[in-house]
């Protein structure tokens, strides 16, 4: 947890309010998002219970199983499931778009459209990848097969789960951590794992503080929990009892259908507050601006689902159980360098986030108070245009002369340290930047591609420029491990 966000907890026990910890909301918000809330049975692994799922907040899809460790009955969920989700993602299949590849040599296709999945909280993803790997591997015939939408249900969850632990992917989403990244709330972020009390400290009721607000939301008869897991109270007292009616109604038609309307309608109950929730949630998030790199982001989900669809249309095998040690290395290596990208494009949109780092010394905010836009440099075999500018701060600065950095409004030019020095009677620092890139291709700067004086801009070592992929060895040159 970093100072700022420390600080904002503190004032928002103050205030009874959760607090903003950014000024541009940093996912992307389809205008069509499908909520999906899956209940799974105690003590079983990812034995489904229930879920509730669609697109429209007036009208959900209830699934259930009301013999959650009836084999037949989990797979005709899934194809259940499938019926819901596979059109889903079949409407995001329509317009394409051509792009350039491999620096404007290549064109590509790819959607202009691809599906957004909100679950509760990141217990709801781990059901996503745990029911995709159930799933994925099915027989469609022989002995016990399933329904044929089950095994390709399960590579689409499984592609969405997998897209989930990609930084800055906004395909698969944890409702608890989309609302804890903007606000800091008065509680622990333990507590912030529970859906209502987090919403409770985000939006109260009037009258009520975010703490009230949130102590009403952790009393499971007021707000049922938000899955996967429900309330062993309820399990004991009300499922448990619905759940042997309706095994004590087999052979009889109309009595088990008279117990499985009981099991819904207690199903019900526990998921349809958390489906209300959800939508508020999404109000509330969609009511914040949108940060001005998402949408590149969006563009990289676009992207892989774009590039998965041709993968299952074309007969692809459903996802390994697990990844070979090059596949391994190279996914590792795509996490690593996406999540060093995403911290970055953070703090370019978004002067909040960008204030944690100037904390650290990793950046400052100053005013130009000298310029020279036309200086030429001549000391080199030709002649280059270098400006030079001077910037006065207060933040502490600890970069030495040498360093490199990076204006986020003027992200493709960089800035040489040339000189650093503090004022210890004022508490300023003056640092001279030395400037290229950027400034157009004759020996007089482009308009507006070099600061003038009183322009008030951020500088930071945080740099977002291309990195190019690592190597690595082909399967068979690969070493014992």
């Amino acid at each position: 947890m970093s100072t700022l966000t420390t600080l904002a907890r503190a004032e928002a026990v103050v205030a009874g309010v959760a607090q903003r910890i950014t000024t541009v909301r940093h996912l992307h918000l389809a205008d069509r998002p499908l909520v999906f809330i899956p209940l799974s049975m105690a003590g079983e692994a990812n034995a489904p219970l229930a879920a509730m799922v669609g697109t429209d907040p007036g009208n959900p899809k209830l699934l259930v199983v009301p013999q959650p460790r009836n084999r037949d009955q989990r797979f005709g969920f899934a194809a259940e499931l499938a019926e819901v989700l596979l059109p889903y993602l079949g409407s995001c299949r329509g317009v394409t778009e051509a792009v350039t590849a491999n620096r404007g040599k290549e064109i590509r296709y790819r959607y202009v459209d691809a599906p957004q999945v909100w679950v509760p909280n990141s217990a709801g993803v781990g059901f996503v990848r745990l029911f995709g790997r159930s799933t994925r591997f099915r027989r469609t015939d022989g002995d016990y097969p399933v329904h044929h939408s089950v095994p390709l249900l399960g590579q689409w969850l499984t592609f969405l789960a997998d897209r989930a632990e990609h930084p800055g992917s906004s395909m698969l989403l944890s409702m608890t951590e989309a609302l804890g990244m903007h606000w800091a709330t008065g509680q622990s972020g333990l507590e912030d794992a529970q859906l209502a009390a987090l919403v409770g400290w985000i939006d109260p009721p009037d009258g009520m503080t975010g703490a009230q607000a949130a102590a009403v939301a952790e009393d499971p008869v007021n707000w049922p929990p938000a899955g996967p897991s429900t309330d062993p109270t309820f399990d004991n007292e009300i499922l448990g009892a619905a759940i042997k009616g309706y095994e004590e109604a087999a052979g009889d038609a109309s009595r088990q259908a008279r117990a499985r309307s009981a099991v819904e309608e207690a199903l019900r109950a526990q998921v349809e507050p958390t489906w209300r929730l959800m939508w508020r949630a999404i109000s509330l998030l969609r009511a914040l601006p949108v940060g001005a790199r998402v949408e590149g982001r969006w563009a990289e989900d676009r992207d892989a689902f774009s590039n998965f669809v041709l993968y299952v249309d074309g007969g692809g095998h459903p996802q390994p159980r697990r990844d070979g040690a090059v596949n391994a290395a190279q996914r590792l290596h795509r996490m690593e360098r996406a999540l060093q990208s995403y911290a970055v494009q953070r703090a370019y949109d978004d002067p909040l986030v960008m204030a944690d780092h100037r904390l650290t010394g990793e950046a400052f905010v100053g005013e130009v108070t000298l310029a020279q836009p036309n200086r030429i440099d001549d000391s080199g075999k030709r002649r280059v245009l270098r400006p030079r500018i001077q910037v006065t701060t207060g933040d502490p600065v600890l970069v030495t002369p040498g360093a490199v950095m990076f204006c986020p409004a003027r992200p493709g030019q960089k800035a040489r340290v040339v000189f650093v020095t503090p004022d210890g009677s004022t508490g300023q620092t003056d640092v001279v930047l030395e400037l290229s890139g950027g400034l157009g291709r004759s020996l007089s700067p482009a308009p507006g591609s070099v600061p003038e004086v009183g322009e008030r801009l951020c500088y930071t070592t945080l740099s977002d420029s291309y990195m190019p992929p690592g190597e690595f060895p082909g399967r068979d040159e690969t070493p014992w491990t």
